[in-house]
């Protein structure tokens, strides 16, 4: 299969729904059964190589895995005993997913209760509750999950040019991104939260540092095309102001933070070099704005097999 496929937000957006909400109860299992763990850095799933996955989940009992498969279209869960029940991907309701994974998880012993409301939606709606048919079209699952290995490399890449606190690169379902999160190692201001459904001491927590943080999202909400974004907390005076690149980027007011389409990365001559820019150059602005001390922050860009120059 090629890098970089092609998203067409208006095909996948019925799919990119449903993956919504099935990632939201599916993490919302390792959110139960996670300690929590600075920036709510234990709730997240992660790609790999056939979806996105839990990793590890450890109880009293045993220690569980939960994986939604998008090259079989399975939501795949595993227990350290060896047993694994799996369910189709296919076109359900919200509901019917949420009582087959309910289902899933009892065959294998795994714990059932987590929290059964999304999280960063107006409105939010109990899963048992959300009984409209859902729509699943495999390939835009696979092509959506195969930009986010692409973007994994990347973002991998950005994440090693840094020797301060930075956060794994991880997929938070509930504002359904992939993201990664460098830290000056100051703290912050208290966030003024806000964001629906989702308590703001969380928000408080997340963001007790200052960060600079850039993901990817594949659209929705009045944004009908995935984009990278790039953002700091706080917001240092004149970031809005500042010049990016590449040429792409721009910056949106309504979003507050700097976007790059999708479709701009995929027909450069290089992607991966341009989505690189983008990262570099949207840290570099928010950091040398609000005054980070880069020389103590910043590193070469790893490589595999050569250890750090100390």
């Amino acid at each position: 299969m090629p890098n970089w496929p092609a998203l067409d937000y208006t095909a996948f957006a019925e799919t990119g729904q449903s993956l919504h909400m099935w990632t939201q109860i599916v993490g919302k299992f390792r959110l139960a059964n996670t300690p929590w763990v600075n920036h709510s850095w234990q709730v997240p799933l992660y790609v790999d190589a056939r979806g996105l996955t839990t990793s590890l989940v450890p109880t009293s009992d045993a220690g569980f895995e939960v994986r939604l498969d998008f090259v079989d279209h399975l939501l795949d869960v595993l227990s350290s005993d060896g047993s694994r029940e799996t369910v189709p991907l296919a076109p359900m309701s919200v509901a019917d997913f949420h009582a087959s994974f309910i289902a899933a998880l009892e065959k294998v012993g795994a714990p059932t209760r987590f929290h059964g409301s999304p999280n960063e939606v107006q409105d939010p709606i109990p899963f048992t509750a959300q009984t409209d048919p859902g729509g699943y079209l495999p390939e835009q699952a696979t092509a959506f999950w195969r930009a986010m290995i692409d973007i994994d490399r990347v973002f991998t890449r950005f994440r090693s040019g840094f020797v301060g606190k930075v956060s794994p690169v991880h997929f938070f379902w509930g504002s359904f991104d992939l993201a990664v999160t460098r830290f000056s190692g100051r703290t912050a201001p208290p966030h003024p939260g806000g964001f629906p459904a989702l308590p703001d001491t969380v928000t408080r927590e997340a963001y007790s540092h200052e960060v600079s943080s850039a993901g990817f999202w594949p659209g929705g909400n009045g944004i009908d095309e995935a984009m990278f974004f790039a953002y700091a907390y706080p917001g240092p005076d004149g970031f809005a102001e500042t010049a990016v690149e590449p040429a792409a980027a721009y910056w949106h007011d309504q979003l507050s933070e700097f976007v790059l389409p999708y479709a701009a990365v995929r027909a450069s001559p290089n992607p991966d070099a341009a989505l690189m820019a983008f990262l570099d150059s949207t840290y570099r602005a928010a950091a040398d704005l609000a005054g980070w001390d880069r020389s103590a922050l910043e590193c070469a860009y790893g490589e595999p097999g050569v250890p750090r120059a100390m």
